[in-house]
């Protein structure tokens, strides 16, 4: 089966008037369709460098990306971004935002637009279609942000860190929310996280990183019995300590 996003021995480093920073070395990993894989590593590894290439942002200078089996650079695929920070424009209302980028792509029929309420009646954010961000909370601002990401069908979810700016309370509800809605929607996602609770409560695998210049130290295999479907119970879950203890030793080895 020709994985959804495969990475081939991937190298990219930064280049300044005082010399080269090497941030990634011979990456190489795959990720199925449907699947939810985590990336943690060391701050600093290149995890963000990493997203960039994924998501077309920066060019490797070694290796290649293939997204259903056809490189990067010649795909059709759409790619959603979702960042730190929501970024919803406080002169739209939260229906505007969402539309956003059908509106861009001038795609935004009155079935489009339809569509988009229905998910934000689905989410628990109709209330709010003609509110202004400032009028949510973070968490709200967040699943908004997720909706407007969703809006283009994107083949791809890159996530960059998207709960690091909320309170921890609101972090692992919004983590909870948004991991389910993303499985809900069986889409191929890649999370970055400093979190290791985060990443083994969301994903189905995780990809460890060294320091820089990042290599894949390991790939952990993430399973739950079907009780622990979703983030929050994961966390409840026997194992989940024991991942944790696992994955908390390949990031202290050498």
């Amino acid at each position: 089966m020709i994985p959804k996003l495969e990475v081939k021995d991937l190298s990219y480093s930064y280049h300044t008037p005082e010399g080269e920073t090497r941030a990634l070395s011979r990456i190489s990993f795959d990720v199925q369709d449907g699947e939810f894989l985590a990336v943690v590593g060391p701050s600093g590894c290149g995890k963000s460098t990493l997203l960039s290439l994924l998501a077309g942002l920066l060019r490797p200078e070694e290796g290649e990306i293939f997204i259903d089996g056809v490189p990067r650079r010649e795909s059709r695929a759409v790619i959603g971004y979702m960042l730190q920070k929501d970024h919803l424009f406080e002169w739209r209302s939260i229906l505007d935002n969402v539309s956003l980028g059908p509106e861009i792509r001038r795609s935004l029929t009155g079935p489009v637009r339809e569509e988009l309420r229905t998910m934000l009646d689905t989410y628990g954010l109709l209330p709010f279609a003609h509110a202004r961000p400032s009028q949510l909370s973070g968490g709200m601002r967040q699943r908004a942000a997720l909706i407007r990401t969703l809006a283009l069908k994107p083949d791809i979810l890159l996530l960059d860190e998207p709960f690091s700016a909320l309170d921890y309370q609101t972090r692992l509800e919004v983590c909870d929310d948004i991991s389910t809605i993303i499985r809900t929607q069986k889409k191929t996602a890649v999370l970055i996280t400093h979190d290791l609770s985060e990443a083994i409560s969301a994903a189905d695998r995780i990809l460890v990183l060294t320091s820089r210049p990042a290599r894949v130290r390991s790939v952990l295999e993430i399973s739950f019995s079907p009780e622990y479907d979703r983030p929050l119970a994961r966390r409840n879950a026997p194992e989940f300590s024991s991942y944790f203890n696992l994955l908390w030793k390949e990031l202290k080895n050498p």
